[in-house]
């Protein structure tokens, strides 16, 4: 159900005349708030793979010494922001409001982004990408969790779906500006492209995204960690952010990594940043793919089959098959480790109540970003060891057959509850 501020009610009683005019202005509010909260996702999605696609450039073409093992370090930096931000904007959306939440943490990696442009060293560059890691990671539980109250239920889970499909939509437009411009302008480019969220985007979810209230706590509806890590809710709790955490190592790895390790197999870096485009496109089409599916047999069994085609994606990789099938293949990885975390995502926002909503998500969402840290890191260290490209796609593709295993165990317990209420009930 949406809660919409008290101006925006007044607005309804002047200019409609009855009771199904009010109605359709409340749900065109809505309507532009999802598509605004989508945007806004968009460019999160940019700027988290836009590091991926400068990365060569900044070992390669700057007199900053980076390594491979530094490079990986820089690039779990703003996941390691983006884990703080998950879990305490989460929290911070259900005390007080997704509105706020949203606004704070759009303004926050924008501006920050931007501002990597001019970052005169790496530690710099580094410590700009933490701190815009933190609005990153607070964004998307805290739009999700807004989005779940302004859309009726039979539809969240779609729309929850969809919404992510925002996120490989800005990778692919990194990918897809990253092969013109950096050549051209150089790396700080894709920077400053991050920073108009700030000039487009914000302004407009200041004026239409409406306030939520705060949910009332009473002593059957407390909030907050200490609830969601007790019982009833620990064992899911638990479940869902392990299998966030696998299936973001397997996303983040490959959109942190993915255009070096092709660039190493021998590829220049326009046909890289292509099979990087692939993936994201892969994603993009994941998000489209898995809504329907989850919507026809449920997200958590779609997550699981979706994260089985990216290892089985991944896997073949390894094999050295001919260049078109490896374009194939990582479409499917695209399609298997984005649309798990988009199914993840929706099966938390239906799974738990209101009131625990933004929290569930930023607690899934904050322990998953330890895959998100860890995966560039580990990438990074696998090839400093000279153990080879393939070590990096075995990592991914095992990161992702454990996601599967995960989700399956929580629906081997939902089913077993199920039936225990059905029992109940007879």
């Amino acid at each position: 159900m949406a809660y919409i501020s008290p101006a925006v009610d007044e607005d309804a009683e002047r200019h409609a005349p009855d009771n199904g005019a009010a109605e359709f202005l409340s749900r065109k509010t809505s309507t532009m708030a999802v598509i605004l909260c989508w945007l806004l996702v968009v460019f999160d999605g940019y700027d988290l793979i836009v590091y991926g696609t400068v990365q060569s450039t900044l070992i390669n073409g700057t007199d900053w010494g980076l390594t491979k093992g530094t490079a990986g370090t820089i690039g779990s930096l703003a996941f390691l922001g983006m884990l703080i931000g998950a879990i305490f904007a989460g929290r911070l959306a259900d005390a007080l409001g997704r509105r706020r939440t949203i606004l704070m943490c759009a303004v926050a990696f924008s501006l920050l982004s931007a501002l990597c442009a001019f970052a005169p060293n790496a530690w710099a560059f580094g410590l700009l990408r933490l701190l815009a890691g933190i609005g990153l990671g607070g964004l998307v539980p805290s739009a999700n969790a807004l989005v779940a109250e302004l859309v009726p239920d039979r539809w969240r889970s779609a729309v929850a779906t969809l919404m992510m499909s925002g996120v490989p939509l800005g990778g692919t437009a990194a990918a897809l500006a990253g092969i013109p411009l950096i050549p051209t302008f150089g790396w700080s480019i894709m920077f400053l492209i991050a920073g108009l969220a700030l000039v487009l985007v914000v302004p407009l979810a200041w004026k239409f995204l409406p306030e939520t209230a705060a949910p009332k706590v009473t002593a059957t509806t407390r909030n907050g960690f200490g609830i969601l890590l007790r019982a009833p809710y620990l064992g899911a709790s638990s479940l869902f952010a392990l299998a966030t955490l696998a299936t973001l190592f397997a996303w983040y790895g490959l959109g942190t990594w993915l255009p070096n390790l092709m660039q190493l197999a021998g590829y220049n870096l326009g046909s890289a940043l292509t099979f990087a485009l692939a993936l994201n496109l892969g994603a993009v089409a994941g998000s489209v793919i898995t809504a329907w599916a989850g919507g026809r047999f449920g997200p958590i069994p779609t997550a699981i089959g979706a994260a089985a085609c990216a290892a089985v994606g991944l896997a073949v990789i390894m094999t050295g098959p001919d260049v078109v099938v490896v374009y194939l293949m990582l479409v499917l990885a695209g399609i298997g480790t984005h649309g798990t975390q988009c199914l993840i995502i929706a099966a938390v926002a239906s799974h738990f109540p209101g009131h625990l909503r933004g929290t569930a998500l930023g607690w899934a969402l904050g322990v998953g970003r330890i895959g998100a840290v860890a995966a560039p890191q580990l990438g990074g260290l696998l090839l400093a060891a000279g153990l080879g490209v393939n070590s990096n796609f075995i990592a991914f593709a095992a990161a992702a057959a454990l996601a599967a295993l995960l989700l399956g165990t929580i629906a081997v317990r939902v089913r077993a509850t199920s039936t225990i209420l059905e029992g109940k009930a007879s």
